[in-house]
């Protein structure tokens, strides 16, 4: 499960190239940039899709349930998330419209927004996308208590969840978006994308796959002579 790790970075670097494609690749732009992953551009959405398709293919070669397995990494992904998101603090980035509420985050000039440069304030979006991730983690931790959710159940409710809280904090984000669906962002489009998808997995395996598994393994069918009585 450990080469899910680098999967997943591999994935993020490659949904932020895919989303930013003018930046890597035109006149007088040097493509090996794309590797330069230290210079910052990795993307949540890509880390989970690829670094989920890795731990698929694990559980196919031992045996593992993945549903079981994603259930189980849900809550823990959104704390992760919660940590995660303070890198944004430390790099002065991601962060939100300008505002003069207590909380408001300074941002030095240098990594200003150019035309916000009159604004010394903004929105500390990583921190409303931190409070929200662990307000989710300890709405899974109580619902899979409470329901007894299995068979993915809990992961769908993870990824609603999620892409329900990034849908408003990408729309008040400030950085540069290529793309926009009339009045949203790219990436918030692609938050509401994500919450329906959560929600409907989530309808349809309280429907067609009620309860919790037995067993986080699936049974490995029997041969002859293990057939055969003692």
């Amino acid at each position: 499960m450990l080469w899910a790790i680098p999967i997943g970075i591999v994935g993020a670097r490659f949904y932020h190239v895919l989303t930013h494609l003018p930046d890597y690749f035109g006149p007088g732009i040097n493509p090996w940039s794309v590797l330069f992953i230290w210079e910052g551009g990795i993307a949540i959405y890509g880390a989970i899709g690829f670094g989920a398709l890795a731990a698929w293919i694990a559980c196919r070669r031992t045996g593992a349930r993945f549903p079981a397995l994603a259930d189980a990494l849900a809550p823990g992904i959104a704390l992760g998330q919660a940590i995660g998101r303070f890198g944004n603090w430390f790099n002065q980035e991601l962060y939100g419209l300008p505002t003069d509420l207590p909380w408001g985050l300074e941002i030095d000039a240098a990594h200003r927004v150019p035309g916000f440069e009159q604004y010394a304030t903004f929105h500390p979006t990583f921190l409303y996308e931190s409070l929200w991730n662990l307000l989710v983690m300890g709405i899974l931790l109580w619902a899979d208590r409470r329901f007894a959710m299995g068979r993915g159940k809990l992961f769908a409710l993870y990824v609603a969840l999620y892409g329900f809280g990034r849908f408003f904090t990408e729309g008040i984000r400030l950085d540069f978006s290529y793309d926009t669906f009339g009045p949203i962002r790219f990436n918030q489009f692609v938050a509401m994308l994500i919450c329906l998808a959560g929600l409907g997995a989530l309808a349809w395996l309280a429907k067609y796959r009620p309860g919790r598994e037995a067993e986080a393994e699936r049974p490995i069918p029997l041969t002859a002579a293990d057939d055969e009585p003692a």
